[in-house]
């Protein structure tokens, strides 16, 4: 299992939905607790957020592998946990 780094802006409505999934996510599948989830806000850690390579908020990261960017969906979010749960 990996630990998933998310990056958000605390005003942003796509990140608040992203969170919203997350917590559904969790609820129907209790395996994905697990999962260290790192919720990194851009704007009060940009020393942090300058460090990886993306443009759009909310942003995942499984390990080091980016594998979402943007306007989130609920599936587009449970892959990204599939993903950190199977690593």
């Amino acid at each position: 299992m990996k630990k998933v780094t998310m990056f958000v802006m605390e005003t942003c409505p796509h990140c608040i939905k992203a969170l919203e999934f997350l917590d559904r996510l969790k609820k129907e599948h209790p395996e994905y607790q697990q999962i260290e989830i790192e919720r990194i806000d851009e704007e009060a850690h940009p020393d942090i957020a300058n460090r990886y390579d993306y443009w759009l908020v909310p942003t995942f990261y499984v390990g080091e592998e980016k594998l979402h960017e943007g306007v989130p969906t609920l599936d587009k979010v449970e892959r990204v946990l599939k993903t950190a749960l199977e690593a």
